[in-house]
């Protein structure tokens, strides 16, 4: 008789042995495993990528049975801080889990009541983007306030930031890396430590991007060090985005840039007292930090006075807050432990594929705008050129933008169409200018101050009307991306 060791051994062996057999077009590009048909494969804009150690981690977990976060998410949770140069990393289930998370943290009352995000608070977003950004806000009680977007960027207009504050009432900044393109930072964190908001950072699209600014800057905003791995030069502090601001998400969505099916996660980036309060809110609102399955961590689980309760009340059942069940599951995280690991191949691979794409469709100016990195003032094929302030960026794209221009022969929704004719996947920037969804139209109507908005939304108009992109992930193979580049050359001449 086998041993239950030698069992799962021989399940794991032949689960690889599967999984290279049935999973061939889910390998990185660069394998091109499945031969592609022009005309006949579909490309898509993302799509999972994973080889045998994914399926083999996943199975080995499901066989030990232990479903709820457990052993592995602990794991992920410490890899992923790590990686980043964070305080802590909090596994949800979802990137709109994260943005929950992370804003309802800044509502607890065991902040200073300044720095407490309470109903009919501020918090100062961007128009134009993912709407799960953005509804926390108002699922908090607090009130959203639209600034605009760049659209050659995708990112803020910062210069409205000044603008939309209300002293005493704006408490936070909240918005995303538009398609792993970090926003300007540097003006955003000036602006937050001006007037002691908290940032939160969406960076569910841009795990892996970093933002440099000069050293003696980014020491006047606190920082010091650059984040894990990434070498000194003496003249620049570089970070990972989701490690500037005092909280960060990242989604875990087959599209992003690592996967677990669902799944998200929260960064503390700095102050080591929000993860608590997030880790309350993701478990139910409860008070104790014990980890599923493990009991009496703080010594003194029978001895708590808290609230009205009688003294000596289960510590395990104290509720602090009106919280959630948000976790992810653990043969999730063990999926994720296996991406992580290939994470900076991910990110390369993402670098490479928006490059071969922006290469080849240069000569199409007359029809497209291209979108350039927070910084860059313009794009040759030595590279990009950056604006004197210093401050740089270098993307983990999610996606390659065009913008179809308002004098082109076609409209953005007929180059869509095309696109899908052809069998190439796109995508519009998100929701588009959210202020035009339905969902936020109603909300007007039903209650006109239930959110606020600083100028012109020109750019997110823009970028509704005109934007798609196409996939850099690194699923994309050469053939993929020759593809693209001859197909789209062909509509545009004719």
């Amino acid at each position: 008789m086998a041993t239950p060791a030698e069992l799962k051994a021989e399940i794991l062996r032949l689960t690889r042995e599967y999984s290279t057999l049935v999973h061939q077009a889910n390998r990185p590009g660069v394998d091109e495993a499945v031969a592609f048909e022009p005309g006949r494969t579909t490309v898509p804009y993302a799509g999972r990528v994973f080889d045998a150690d994914e399926v083999e981690a996943a199975v080995g977990s499901t066989l030990d049975f232990w479903l709820t976060l457990g052993p592995e998410g602990a794991a992920f949770e410490k890899e992923l801080a790590a990686f980043l140069g964070v305080k802590h990393s909090l596994l949800v289930n979802s990137g709109s889990s994260a943005n929950l998370v992370a804003l309802s943290a800044l509502t607890t009352h065991k902040l200073p009541t300044h720095k407490r995000v309470r109903p009919g608070d501020e918090v100062i977003t961007v128009a134009a983007g993912f709407p799960t950004t953005v509804a926390p806000i108002i699922q908090c009680g607090a009130v959203p306030v639209f600034i605009d977007n760049d659209p050659v960027t995708g990112n803020a207009r910062v210069e409205q930031l000044e603008s939309a504050l209300v002293a005493g009432k704006t408490k936070a900044v909240m918005m995303a890396h538009t398609l792993g393109n970090p926003f300007d930072l540097g003006a955003v964190l000036e602006f937050c430590r001006r007037h002691d908001l908290w940032l939160v950072e969406d960076n569910c699209d841009a795990l892996g991007c970093t933002y440099s600014m000069p050293v003696a800057r980014a020491k006047a905003l606190g920082f010091t060090e650059n984040s894990p791995g990434i070498p000194v030069d003496g003249t620049h502090l570089t970070r990972y985005t989701g490690t500037w601001g005092d909280l960060s998400t990242q989604s875990f969505y087959p599209p992003h840039h690592l996967t677990m099916g669902e799944g998200g996660a929260v960064n503390i980036a700095h102050r080591p007292p929000l993860k608590t309060y997030a880790e309350s809110f993701r478990d139910w609102g409860r008070d104790c930090w014990c980890a599923s399955g493990t009991d009496n961590t703080c010594g003194k689980r029978f001895e708590w006075q808290i609230g009205e309760l009688p003294k000596g009340y289960d510590h395990k059942y104290i509720y602090s807050h009106l919280g959630y069940n948000l976790k992810p599951l653990d043969p999730q995280a063990a999926i994720g432990r296996q991406q992580l690991r290939k994470l900076p191949a991910f990110i390369e691979a993402r670098k490479r594929n928006w490059e071969v794409l922006r290469a080849g469709l240069a000569d199409l100016g007359d029809f497209f705008d291209f979108s350039l990195p927070t910084h860059a003032t313009g794009w040759e094929r030595a590279g990009f050129a950056w604006a004197a302030t210093g401050c740089r960026t270098d993307c983990s794209w999610f996606g390659f933008m065009l913008r179809v221009k308002a004098a082109a022969p076609f409209t953005q929704t007929q180059f869509a169409r095309h696109l899908e004719s052809k069998k190439i996947g796109s995508r519009a920037l998100f929701g588009g200018n959210l202020l035009r969804q339905p969902a936020f139209v109603q909300l007007q109507k039903d209650r006109p101050q239930a959110f606020r908005v600083v100028g012109e939304m020109t750019g997110a108009d823009e970028l509704m009307q005109r934007a798609l992109f196409l996939g850099t992930y690194p699923g994309l193979t050469p053939a993929m991306l020759d593809y693209e580049i001859a197909t789209i050359r062909s509509f545009t001449n004719g």
